[in-house]
């Protein structure tokens, strides 16, 4: 587990207070499974809950969102569970088989996680289809238009387009 949460690009946490959005680091401790993150995303003080950014080896993004005892999961490809323990937990969590050899990449949970925040399910799966995008390009442009753009860019390192 160690060496993978070297591999770790960002993990962050999002959310609202006072009508305004706050992003946060995470540390790699809140990375050993689904539980453990939804936990830490569960201390934030989100006026509706917080969202979980993490995108691991420029492979692949989970997207948690957490609200009251209610976690919602999307893992943009499930071919990582192979390989990646946060990403067979997401697995996991949603009741779903181990991925096969020969399996494609896609991805598993709910694709319309956050739909009412401005990402339709269409647009979220177009995004991840996308093969020129790496997930830290995804996400940035998820946070833009969910509203929070310039902030996960400064934190992650994006220059804001």
């Amino acid at each position: 587990m160690a060496e993978q949460l070297d591999e770790v690009d960002f993990a962050l946490a999002a959310y609202r207070t006072d009508g305004e959005w706050v992003v946060a680091e995470l540390t790699h401790d809140h990375l050993e499974d689904v539980d453990v993150l939804a936990s830490a995303l569960r201390r934030f003080p989100g006026d509706a809950g917080t969202l979980g950014l993490v995108a691991i080896d420029e492979d692949f993004f989970v997207l948690v969102r957490v609200s009251g005892g209610s976690t919602r999961l999307l893992l943009s490809d499930v071919t990582a569970a192979e390989e990646w323990e946060l990403a067979a937990s997401v697995l996991e969590h949603l009741h779903l088989p181990d991925p096969e050899d020969d399996d494609e990449p896609e991805p598993a949970g709910e694709v319309g996680l956050l739909a009412d925040l401005g990402v339709s399910a269409a647009t979220m799966a177009e995004l991840i289809d996308d093969e020129e995008l790496y997930p830290d390009e995804l996400l940035s442009e998820v946070a833009r238009m969910v509203g929070f753009g310039e902030l996960f860019d400064d934190v992650v390192g994006l220059t804001s387009a």
